[in-house]
């Protein structure tokens, strides 16, 4: 006689099976995967607890733990992410939007006028750039990447939040930036040094994509290029602001001052790291 598997007890048997994959949190992954099986939510699953599962779901859900226990990220697995209580699509063309990088946000809302010319440098999910289109109706917003995969991800992520009409895409580099002017350029750029790729967790070494990640030697390559292309493409009292990796503040505000830009300053995320740079293009006459 086949074995009964209800909802309960397959919870119970993912998380430790997940736990012994050096997954913390497999648990809660237990509970995302098998809601994603049965189509319903959390609260539906605590409410059906009792419930076995078919044999087709039964055998999605496997092959989904599955590749969870191979370290693959949750949010790829799902093909979503929430990022500024957004729904966004996620592939393994793009990095997945982190909290840390609501603070950029944040920051950027502060500086931006109700009708800003904004350029996000880097877009990848378009996460930051569908983000400040949301709050700044009157904005005009462009997403720039060099992969081509990437911008179709932006693109249809800037369509599910119904922000596609404001949200310009294309393809672009660090050191090939659109001529602007803007009011203001934001980018979380790649700022991992090459070297210690190779010690990042599974989910981020093995699946998200490296050219995201890989800053160069010393992690600061992104940062000297755009503090060299940047301030040429802002608007007399523009602003340029960076997310950075730990530790990189300063030598981060040290590039931006160099260049040129006033008011340097940075800001800490909520677990107390320096997590964004930024710096005020000096007034121009006219």
């Amino acid at each position: 006689m086949a074995e009964t598997w209800t909802v309960l007890k397959v919870l119970q048997w993912t998380a430790g099976y997940l736990k012994e994959k050096g997954i913390e949190g497999g648990r809660l992954d237990a509970e995302l995967l098998l809601s994603d099986a049965l189509i319903l939510d959390r609260v539906g699953l605590y409410l059906n607890y009792d419930r076995p599962l078919t044999t087709v779901e039964l055998t999605f859900f496997r092959q989904q733990v599955g590749r969870r226990a191979r370290r693959e990220p949750l949010q790829y697995i799902l093909g979503r992410a929430e990022f500024w209580s957004l729904p966004f699509v996620v592939n393994p063309a793009v990095l997945i939007p982190r909290p840390d990088t609501e603070i950029l946000v944040e920051e950027a809302l502060k500086r931006a006028s109700v009708e800003a010319n904004i350029l996000d440098v880097g877009t990848g999910s378009g996460a930051i750039a569908v983000a400040l289109a949301h709050e700044l109706p009157g904005a005009a917003v462009e997403g720039v990447d060099i992969s081509p995969a990437a911008l179709e991800v932006a693109a249809e992520n800037a369509r599910r939040n119904g922000v596609d009409g404001r949200v310009r895409l294309g393809e672009a580099d660090l050191a090939r930036l659109p001529e602007g002017p803007f009011d203001l350029i934001v980018s979380n750029p790649p700022y991992i040094p090459s070297d210690e790729l190779a010690a990042l967790m599974p989910e981020v070494r093995d699946f998200e994509p490296r050219l995201a990640l890989d800053g160069g030697g010393d992690g600061l390559e992104s940062y000297r290029l755009l503090a060299r292309h940047a301030p040429s493409r802002l608007h007399s009292g523009g602003w340029l602001l960076l997310e950075t990796g730990a530790g990189q503040a300063p030598a981060v505000r040290e590039l931006l001052a160099e260049a040129g830009l006033l008011d340097v300053f940075s800001r800490d995320d909520y677990a107390g790291i320096p997590r964004v740079v930024g710096g005020k293009a000096a007034t121009r006459d006219a």
